[in-house]
C-alpha cells in the first residue's frame, strides 16, 4: 500500500518531477514531462505498476530526511541496528534528456541494502522489453523499451531479473558509495551519454543554491518561504514558464472516495497569486516568464478562454479513467485529463486581469500584444458578465451566480479603470467605471444574507464559501468592514475545524449542510462524498485576521498551518484534521503560493513582531 501523502518528497528538473517516499522508493514519475504517462505509478496502485526502491533490506530503526540546504537535492538517512546509510536523490537540470540520479553513501557501520527496479510505461500498464546491453562507450547498462519510450539504467552494479522486475542485493560500509543513473529518451535515439551521479548531484545543488540566493524575503519564517518558492520552481515547466498545480493526479480529497482529479496542468485561477508571490520575493524573471505563458495561453477568441491549459498552453485536456489502477489506498477512479477545462468560469477574467495589473505595477511594461489581449477580454466580459457559471471550485452541478465569481468581475473592471487612470492605457474607462460600480452594488445586495449575517456562496443561497475570504485580499472590501467581520465569524463557526477551513459544506465541515455521505450527491458541487480542509482557504483566513487587527490570532493560526507541512516542508492541497494527514494532490502550488503571500502579508503588518495586523501607511490595499 502507498505511503501517507506527507511521507513523500519531491525532486524535479523543471520538466517533470518524481515523488520519493520515506522508504526510499520512487513511486511516481511521469516522463518526459509533468503530464506524460507515468513509468513509476505505484502510488496509485502497487509495485507492479512501477517503482524504484533503494533501502536497507533489514529492519530500520529510524528514518531522517532533509533537502540539502536550499536545494531540491533530497537526502534520506536510514538508521539500522548495524549502521547508518544515506540515499541522495536528484533530478539534474535537463540538457536533452531526463535523468534521475541516486547515490548510496555509507555513513557508519555496514548496512545490507536492497534495490527493486520495476519499470512500467503508460501509467503502469505497459511492461517494457528489458535487456542488458552496452552504451556507445562500452559501459554495461539495463535498457528498457516500449513503443516511443526508452529508459537506460547504469550504475556501480545492475539489478538482475526480467521484464517484470529487477532486484539487487548489496552492502555498503562507512565511507563507501554506489551510484545509479536512470535516463529517459526516445526509443528511436541512441543511448545518451552517461552522467556520473555524484557530479550531477553537486551540479544540481549549485543550481538550486544560486536560484534560492535570489530570494529577497528576509522576514520571519524565511525557511518556509524559500522552500515554498523552490517548490513553485520545481512545478515550473521551463520551456514555457507555465506552472502546474501539482505533480500528481488522483490523490484523493476523501480517502476511499471518488473526488480524484488530475492537477498536472496550469490553472489561470492561480495566475494572480502565483505572479504576485514571485514578484514580491525577487523573482522577476520567473514572473515575466509566467506572464508570457499566460498571454500565449489566452490568446485568441475571448469566448474560448479556458480556466486550465497544458504546460505548453495546450487546450485539449480530455478526461478519462485508468481502470487498471486500484487508486491511492483504494480511492477510485484514477483520472487523467480534466473536464473542467471546458467549464465557463467568470472569475478567471478577473484573475487574469489582476495578474496583468500586478505585472504593470512591478514595472513590466505593456506592449502591442498584451494590452490588446486585455481589451478583448474586457469587451467579452462587458457583454457576458451577468451569466451564471461554475465558480472557482469547478462544481459539476448547475450553473449559479457565485459570489466569488461576481466580485472577481468587479476586480476585472477595477483593474481596467486603474490601467487607464494610473498607467495611461487606452479604453472606454467611463463604461468600465460604471460597470465596476454596478457590480459592486449588486454583490453587496445579492450576496449578503441578512438572516445569516454573512456573504453566501451564491446569490440567494444559504451556504457559506471560504472563497469569500478573498474579498479583502483583492480590495473589494476592507477586512474591517462589519459585513466581512460577520462573514469571517460565520465561516469560523460553520466551515472551520481544529483551526482549518473547508471550502464549503459537503457534510464534512462542522457546520453541517447536506450530508455528502459516500454515494450521495451534494447539491452545490454535484459530487458524492466529502473532502478535507482546504489549505489555501486556511491561509486566507490568516490574512483576514491580520488585516482586521487580530494579529495574535493570525500568528497563531499561521504557526498551526506551518506545522502541517511534512518533514521536508511540503504541503498537499488539503489536510484531514480527523485523520491528521495531508490529502489531495501534492505538492500543491496553490497551498505554497498562499503560504508565501501570507508570510509576506504578516511581515508587512508587523504581525510576527506582535503588531496588531493593521496595514502600515504607504502599502496599497489588496496586498
Amino acid at each position: 500500500m502507498a505511503l501517507a501523502i506527507e511521507d513523500y518528497a519531491v525532486i524535479g528538473d523543471e520538466h517533470t518531477a518524481a515523488l520519493v517516499g520515506r522508504d526510499g522508493s520512487i513511486d511516481w514519475l511521469c516522463l518526459p514531462r509533468f503530464d506524460s504517462g507515468a513509468c513509476f505509478a505505484a502510488i496509485l496502485g502497487d509495485e507492479d505498476n512501477g517503482r524504484w526502491q533503494i533501502a536497507p533490506s533489514g529492519p530500520v530503526v529510524a528514518v531522517r530526511r532533509r533537502y540539502r540546504h536550499e536545494t531540491l537535492v533530497l537526502e534520506t538517512e536510514f538508521e539500522t541496528p548495524s549502521g547508518v546509510v544515506r540515499v541522495v536523490d536528484a533530478m539534474p537540470e535537463r540538457d536533452q534528456h531526463a535523468d534521475v540520479v541516486r547515490l548510496v553513501e555509507g555513513v557508519s557501520g555496514r548496512v545490507e541494502m536492497s534495490m527493486r527496479f520495476v519499470l512500467r510505461f503508460v501509467y503502469g500498464s505497459a511492461t517494457p522489453w528489458v535487456r542488458r546491453t552496452t552504451d556507445r562507450r562500452g559501459q554495461e547498462c539495463l535498457l528498457a523499451v516500449a513503443g516511443p519510450d526508452a529508459v537506460c539504467l547504469r550504475g556501480d552494479l545492475l539489478p538482475e531479473g526480467h521484464e517484470r522486475r529487477h532486484l539487487a542485493e548489496f552492502a555498503v560500509s562507512a565511507g563507501e558509495s554506489l551510484s545509479f543513473t536512470m535516463v529517459w529518451f526516445s526509443s528511436v535515439e541512441k543511448i545518451p551519454d552517461y552522467h556520473h551521479a555524484s557530479r550531477e548531484i553537486e551540479r544540481t545543488a549549485r543550481f538550486w543554491q544560486q536560484w534560492a540566493s535570489r530570494c529577497t524575503y528576509e522576514g520571519p519564517d524565511r525557511d518556509a518561504v524559500v522552500r515554498s518558492l523552490i517548490t513553485l520552481k520545481a512545478l515550473t515547466y521551463a520551456p514555457t514558464g507555465g506552472i502546474v498545480a501539482a505533480v500528481t493526479t488522483s490523490l484523493p480529497e476523501e480517502f476511499g472516495g471518488d473526488r480524484n482529479w488530475d492537477y498536472r496542468y496550469c490553472w489561470l485561477r492561480d495566475a494572480t497569486l502565483t505572479l504576485w508571490s514571485l514578484l514580491i520575493s525577487g523573482y522577476r524573471e520567473e514572473a515575466e516568464a509566467w506572464r508570457a505563458w499566460l498571454l500565449r495561453a489566452i490568446a485568441g477568441d475571448p469566448e474560448d478562454l479556458q480556466i486550465v491549459y497544458g504546460a505548453a498552453g495546450e487546450r485539449q485536456l480530455p478526461e478519462y479513467e485508468l481502470d487498471w489502477l486500484a487508486g491511492y489506498q483504494g480511492s477510485r477512479p484514477v483520472r487523467v485529463g480534466n473536464a473542467a477545462a471546458k467549464q465557463f468560469q467568470l472569475d478567471v477574467y478577473g484573475e487574469v486581469l489582476n495578474a496583468l495589473h500586478q505585472a504593470r505595477e512591478a514595472g513590466i511594461a505593456e506592449d502591442d500584444f498584451s494590452w490588446p489581449v486585455q481589451l478583448a477580454l474586457l469587451d467579452f466580459l462587458t457583454a457576458n458578465w451577468q451569466r451564471a457559471d461554475k465558480g472557482l471550485w469547478e462544481v459539476r452541478g448547475e450553473d449559479r451566480h457565485f459570489t466569488h465569481s461576481r466580485f472577481m468581475v468587479w476586480v476585472a473592471f477595477d483593474r481596467a479603470v486603474r490601467a487607464v487612470e494610473e498607467y495611461g492605457c487606452n479604453g472606454p474607462v467611463e463604461r468600465w467605471r460604471e460597470l465596476r460600480d454596478t457590480v459592486h452594488a449588486e454583490v453587496l445586495e445579492q450576496a449578503w444574507n441578512a438572516e445569516l449575517g454573512a456573504f453566501t456562496q451564491y446569490y440567494g443561497g444559504r451556504e457559506l464559501d471560504a472563497a469569500v475570504l478573498m474579498m479583502p485580499l483583492v480590495g473589494f472590501l476592507p477586512a474591517t468592514d462589519e459585513r466581512m467581520v460577520a462573514t469571517v465569524a460565520a465561516i469560523e463557526q460553520q466551515l472551520q475545524h481544529d483551526g482549518l477551513v473547508y471550502r464549503y459544506s459537503t457534510g464534512n465541515a462542522p457546520g453541517g449542510g447536506p450530508s455528502g455521505s459516500s454515494g450521495e450527491q451534494h447539491g452545490v458541487d454535484g459530487l458524492s462524498g466529502t473532502e478535507a480542509a482546504f489549505l489555501a482557504c486556511s491561509f486566507w483566513l490568516v490574512d483576514n485576521y491580520a488585516r482586521s487587527g487580530r494579529g495574535a490570532e493570525a500568528r497563531a493560526q499561521f504557526d498551526r498551518l506551518l506545522a502541517l507541512r511534512n518533514d521536508v516542508g511540503l504541503l498537499a492541497e488539503e489536510y484531514d484534521p480527523k485523520a491528521r494527514r495531508q490529502a489531495g494532490n501534492t505538492p500543491q502550488a496553490f497551498s505554497h503560493v498562499a503560504l508565501i503571500n501570507t508570510a509576506h502579508s504578516l511581515a508587512m503588518r508587523g504581525v510576527a513582531d506582535g503588531g496588531t495586523g493593521q496595514l502600515s501607511p504607504g502599502h496599497a490595499a489588496g496586498r
